[in-house]
């Protein structure tokens, strides 16, 4: 299969490569950045539409992972995000429609929940609202029941969630679905979201304010620094490794040729055990030699409590399971090479 790989000299991208070369395909990488030695590569902005138009020819499916990640620096941030998440998707598939390609697997994410699942002891499940600056400034960092203020148990989020975008970033991940689902329903193309959770791997952009937690903490640690959590350090999150993301989206797009005309389906991308942010941090120091973490207290306006996938839809539909667990991977991260950060 010869497979345009969007963002393919990028993190996940580069792995997404790597993985469709292992297993006998064809990847073509259209990056602004350079691709490794080797690929067929074309390296233009994903909102060029000749050189997109270029790179699709003679190709089979699309893995669409270009885009400007991360929480990002505030409002100021939404044009980039807009402009290359939104507007860039829509120039792909508009020439996906023009070139008859039919395959689509896209780059998803966690953060269209905005918070996760949550119940509350009397009133059930339940959703809350945005945590205010007093709150946080208080300390008081979880969700209370939106109804009577209880405490709530946090649980797995499963794809039929309604979605609830808190930043800018969400909402054009958000967006990128719909968009997908719509030339899906026009072309009658195949579609399918990988809602990634929380990636890590050696490969990961290092000081930039776009790099996950994990790319935070290990920076300071090479610097010989302690890493810093945010809040009290029991956010829940899944840790996802870059290789099994790679895997899934080899599985999905394997998994297209059977899979429904004219819609997209969604998948939740992760390990399937929960951690928190300070185990995490913890891990990761112990593995490295290095300092152990430091509680801050601090918060970033936007992210959210708790968050963590079910996965389960993509063990049962498309038979994927990862294959680097939370210890394995920590210790492999510990001393994993970062990505330079990447030019302007």
């Amino acid at each position: 299969m010869r497979v345009l790989v969007t963002g393919g000299a990028g993190f996940i991208g580069s792995h997404i490569v790597a993985e469709l070369l292992a297993r006998g395909h064809e990847p073509v990488v259209l990056d602004i950045r350079p691709a490794a030695p080797g690929v067929d590569a074309h390296r233009a902005d994903i909102r060029d539409a000749r050189a997109v138009a270029r790179a699709l020819a003679g190709v089979d499916a699309v893995c669409h992972q270009a885009a400007v990640v991360g929480l990002g620096q505030g409002f100021a941030d939404a044009t980039d995000y807009v402009g290359v998440n939104d507007l860039g998707t829509a120039v792909l598939l508009a020439a996906m429609a023009a070139e008859g390609v039919g395959g689509l697997v896209l780059a998803g994410s966690m953060v269209v929940y905005g918070e996760g699942r949550y119940d509350c002891p009397r009133h059930g499940r339940v959703r809350p609202g945005p945590r205010t600056p007093e709150r946080l400034d208080a300390g008081r960092f979880e969700p209370p029941c939106p109804a009577c203020g209880a405490s709530l148990l946090p649980g797995l989020v499963t794809e039929d969630a309604a979605p609830d975008p808190r930043n800018v970033y969400a909402t054009t991940k958000l967006a990128q679905e719909h968009l997908a689902a719509a030339w899906a329903r026009s072309t009658g193309g195949r579609a399918i979201s990988l809602r990634y959770h929380n990636v890590y791997g050696d490969g990961m952009p290092r000081d930039t304010p776009y790099a996950g937690v994990a790319a935070f903490f290990r920076s300071a640690l090479a610097a010989g620094r302690p890493p810093r959590v945010f809040e009290d350090g029991r956010q829940r999150r899944d840790f996802v490794h870059v290789t099994d993301v790679a895997a899934a989206n080899a599985t999905a797009l394997a998994a297209l040729a059977a899979g429904p005309r004219g819609a997209l389906r969604a998948y939740n991308t992760g390990s399937g055990e929960p951690r928190t942010v300070g185990e995490m941090a913890r891990a990761l120091a112990a593995a490295h030699g290095g300092p152990e973490p430091v509680v801050t207290g601090e918060y970033r306006l936007g992210d959210v409590r708790h968050v963590t996938a079910d996965s389960a839809r993509l063990r049962a539909e498309l038979g994927w399971r990862p294959r680097v667990g939370f210890a394995e991977g920590m210790a492999r991260f510990a001393r994993a090479p970062l990505a330079p950060v990447p030019a302007a």
